[in-house]
């Protein structure tokens, strides 16, 4: 179940929230986690055993860490925990890509390969595993307290606005709205806002060009021109944009619904003048866990490895999206961008906006292409065919859809770099409106929600590109 299906926004959302608005404050809690569980079960119902036993013997083994008299007791603890999380991970998302690595060596030797069962990838599960070691380790940092219920650790885990594509929601980020949080129509409201901007960005934008994108990356590369690949990448770009965007938008805006507040996950990234400002832009829950949780233990910036923590940070961002070459090759190609900002000082340099800002979207372009094509050399084909620059002008740009859904994706990317622009934007998605905003949103909403849905009745579904992440 997703959240842009006709089933999610007319039988489980309302018998959901109906529910939810009538059950006392002390049950909404246990309401949500039954939902979440429906949820989950819903889509994965051979994992949910998994999660919520996993889940569950975790939260057992940090109250242990929590206890413990000693510092080194308390690393025992974490480790176990960690073990745990990572373990699963490793083995549900990595277990086939390394088997079949391995059997591609082995074969190359002329040896006898592993015989091994794909196993299927549990939906969510990387966001899952991130937001498991943010509540243990921020315990064993004395950051937070644990919380006293196991329905509660469970409800922060499979919470159903987040649990399967994001935001990545730190412990600390809501350890205080589980046990305690506003809840009343402005909040409703207010959700209902932000929750129809995501469904528009999603159904309006990405599924429109998401055709487009499908159908000629998956032009034979002989048969490619170079005026139909920029097509193709550049729809991709927007459609991986207002996918990811607007799934988050979504979730943020449920969230708020329910009381809750999670944090922001882009902020326009497509106007930054460097890569570094890009991952500060860009699906920024992973950028910030990745930093505290992982580039400052390797050392940060004080061990005069900056460079080597930073490279190894985006290998293992680039493998996080996928167990396949082609990320890990995505991740190498924003490391080396990154390391390359910090050599010459670019990341830290706000001057020639006006050049920077197109050089950087154009990175950005190119990176998509390797992340979008697991095929490195279908990948390394297209990169060809981008610069042979063929003059001829693609039929995809005649289709008058097309072009007007192109034109409101660049609007809408780029409406921040204007000085009102940014200011509309800023007060657009600002969770705490007066009256008068509250009235004006909340038709524009019912608008978008109106049109968004029609959208969905006449046209053909498109799941979100980062549930298989």
């Amino acid at each position: 179940m997703v959240f842009s299906s006709l089933t999610f926004l007319f039988y489980f959302l309302p018998i959901f929230f109906l529910i939810y608005a009538a059950v006392p404050s002390k049950w909404k809690n246990y309401w949500l986690l039954a939902g979440s569980i429906v949820f989950y079960a819903w889509g994965a119902p051979k994992f949910v055993f998994v999660l919520l036993a996993s889940t569950i013997i975790d939260y057992y083994v940090v109250r242990a860490l929590h206890r413990a008299s000693n510092r080194r007791e308390k690393k025992k603890w974490l480790t176990t925990s960690i073990c745990l999380n990572l373990g699963l991970l490793a083995y549900f998302k990595y277990a086939n890509f390394f088997v079949d690595n391995v059997n591609t060596v082995l074969a190359a030797m002329q040896l006898e390969g592993f015989h091994w069962v794909d196993v299927a990838l549990p939906i969510g599960i990387s966001f899952y595993t991130f937001q498991t070691l943010t509540y243990s380790i921020d315990i064993y940092r004395g950051h937070q307290k644990p919380l006293n219920q196991a329905s509660d650790y469970v409800l922060y885990i499979m919470m159903f606005p987040q649990l399967i594509a994001g935001p990545i929601v730190r412990f600390g980020d809501i350890a205080k709205q589980i046990v305690d949080r506003t809840w009343g129509s402005k909040q409703v409201v207010e959700g209902f806002i932000r929750f129809s901007i995501g469904l528009a960005k999603k159904v309006l934008i990405a599924n429109a060009l998401a055709s487009t994108a499908d159908s000629i990356m998956a032009i034979a590369p002989t048969d490619l021109t170079s005026s139909v690949a920029w097509v193709g990448i550049l729809c991709y770009t927007f459609q991986i944009y207002f996918d990811f965007a607007g799934y988050s938008d979504m979730a943020i805006g449920i969230g708020r619904m329910l009381g809750f507040r999670f944090p922001e996950n882009f902020n326009s990234p497509y106007t930054s003048i460097s890569i570094t400002e890009f991952w500060r832009k860009w699906h920024i829950t992973l950028g910030s866990f990745m930093r505290d949780y992982l580039y400052k233990p390797l050392g940060g910036n004080r061990t005069g490895s900056t460079y080597r923590n930073l490279f190894i940070v985006f290998l293992l961002s680039g493998l996080w999206h996928g167990a396949s070459w082609n990320f890990v090759l995505w991740g190498a190609f924003h490391g080396f961008f990154l390391v390359l900002e910090r050599l010459t000082g670019l990341s830290k340099s706000n001057r020639f906006k006006a050049i920077r800002v197109p050089i950087t979207f154009l990175i950005a372009v190119l990176g998509w292409v390797v992340f979008r094509l697991e095929d490195t050399s279908h990948a390394m084909t297209y990169y060809s065919a981008l610069f042979e620059f063929d003059g001829v002008m693609p039929i995809y740009l005649y289709r008058k859809k097309l072009m007007v859904t192109l034109a409101l994706a660049v609007f809408f990317s780029f409406i921040a770099l204007t000085p009102w622009g940014k200011k509309w934007s800023n007060h657009f998605y600002n969770q705490d409106y007066d009256v008068r905003s509250l009235n004006i949103y909340g038709v524009l909403a019912l608008v978008l929600f109106t049109w968004s849905v029609g959208s969905l009745a006449t046209g053909s579904f498109n799941p979100f590109i980062y549930f298989r992440f």
